[in-house]
């Protein structure tokens, strides 16, 4: 039998942080990203014999987990323990302690037991603990990046947000988010809408005006992904349109009802700058050209019906999206891991980046600053040449990051989407810094280890 514990402080005092752990979202935002956990089915909330049914996936192997909870005292404890799963036994227990003032002291104990009995033990134990103590390390890091986001954001109250794109890269982690934040979130879905959700078809031009009465901010994230597949004559058409229209329907929409939203957040790109070489870039430059820039300008004057309703519109202009689960990040971990990641083109372009929890925060530090409006660029204060995000990759990772990939091949291999590799846009958050937002990953090495578990 293994145990492990860890405590650490919390600004926040035990019913706050026991709140936080009973709202939607907590388990999502508790699961390390490199981790590859999805939650299948809640079965009530964290009271005695209440369950929450997990899918664990390791390589191309899944594998269900089912936690019964039990033990439950409100504001102080709750217990989790596994009846289906991988291990041979596993008891987690879940204590917040007062500890004097308003914070209050977070503690995990966990009881465990490998299956095969002593050769297990032998054999998995180092690695399981390992494990868990990464776990744990991250866990009890986004509970108090969460709380503190929040306490800075409480006069916002409790809104009522609708969220497009919600379960896309950026969606599965903003909801979860905003709902352990208190906020109440309606997730804007193509398919037949469940309860609470409002139903859209923004490609037929229609979307569910009367749900959208009473929502208190709107942050709108779909569109067309950029970087699957070849980018056909067909291929860039569904990506103008599914950013241009799409945004233009929903604008066009808020500004209909009675009482429109405060706010309008939506998802744009640093590609509207263009391919810029070394020149810095705030959010005063000029805009740039080729299909990425034509687009994003297209994308953020769609919002103008809005704006015309007295709704204040922020056009996030989002750099590259660290995450070890999707998007450019996992994508580049199977060579890197392999060691024969390195750098792309010259290496010399400016990759303009942004860690996956700064992008929430500055997605929520949107809709609680009424003073910002207007475009905002959503990355990091340090941009580096793609030749240092390799060598910093490798080395998180502990392999070599030499191996080039010339732009010839790139653009042989890629076709015209090689300029969302090769393109340089050296990009800084002006207006964020200048609004007090608190990057939590300024530096791309912690950002890179907080994401991978290094």
């Amino acid at each position: 039998m293994g145990t492990f514990e860890k405590q650490s402080h919390v600004d926040a005092t035990a019913a706050e942080t026991f709140a936080w752990h009973e709202r939607p979202g907590a388990l999502e935002r508790l699961t390390p990203p490199w981790e590859r956990v999805r939650v299948v089915e809640r079965r009530g909330g964290l009271e005695d014999g209440s369950e929450v049914v997990l899918e664990v996936r390791k390589g191309p192997l899944r594998r269900r987990w089912v936690a019964r909870h039990r033990d439950y005292e409100a504001g102080r404890r709750f217990v989790d323990e596994q009846v289906e799963g991988p291990f041979a036994r596993w008891r987690h227990t879940h204590e917040f302690l007062p500890n004097g003032g308003a914070g209050s002291t977070m503690r995990d104990l966990v009881e465990y037991a490998l299956p095969l009995g002593p050769l297990g033990a032998l054999v998995g134990g180092p690695i399981a603990r390992k494990t868990i103590e990464r776990m744990f390390d991250h866990r009890h890091a986004q509970l108090a990046d969460d709380l503190a986001r929040h306490r800075d954001a409480a006069a916002l109250g409790s809104l009522r947000i609708a969220v497009t794109g919600a379960s896309g890269l950026v969606g599965s982690a903003l909801v979860p988010f905003l709902e352990t934040g208190g906020h109440r979130v309606a997730r804007v879905v193509r398919r037949t809408p469940a309860p609470g959700e409002i139903g859209w078809d923004p490609s037929a031009g229609r979307i569910d005006v009367a749900a959208l009465e009473g929502v208190d901010a709107v942050v709108h994230l779909a569109g067309e992904p950029i970087v699957e597949g070849r980018w056909t004559a067909e291929k860039k058409e569904r990506i103008l349109r599914s950013r241009e229209e799409g945004t233009r329907v929903l604008a066009e929409a808020l500004a209909r009802l009675e009482r429109p939203p405060r706010v309008l957040v939506v998802a744009s790109a640093i590609g509207i700058y263009g391919d810029r070489g070394d020149e810095l870039l705030d959010e005063a430059s000029p805009l740039g050209d080729g299909f990425l820039a034509d687009v994003c300008h297209a994308w953020e004057a769609a919002t103008e019906p809005a704006r015309q309703a007295a709704v204040r519109v922020v056009s996030l202009r989002t750099g590259v999206v660290l995450s070890a689960r999707e998007g450019a990040l996992a994508k580049m971990l199977p060579a890197f891991r392999a060691g024969v990641g390195g750098p792309v083109g010259s290496g010399r372009q400016w990759v303009s980046w942004i860690a996956l929890d700064d992008l929430v925060g500055a997605i929520h530090h949107a809709i609680a600053t009424p003073s910002l409006a207007g475009p905002v660029n959503a990355v990091a204060p340090e941009p580096v040449q793609f030749r240092e995000l390799a060598r910093t990759l490798g080395r998180v990772l502990r392999r070599p990051a030499i191996a080039p990939l010339p732009a010839p091949v790139v653009r042989a291999v890629f076709g015209e989407k090689a300029a969302v590799l090769l393109d340089s846009a050296r990009v800084v958050p002006a207006r964020l810094q200048a609004g007090g937002f608190a990057f939590r990953r300024p530096e791309l090495e912690a950002a890179l280890r907080r994401e991978l578990g290094r």
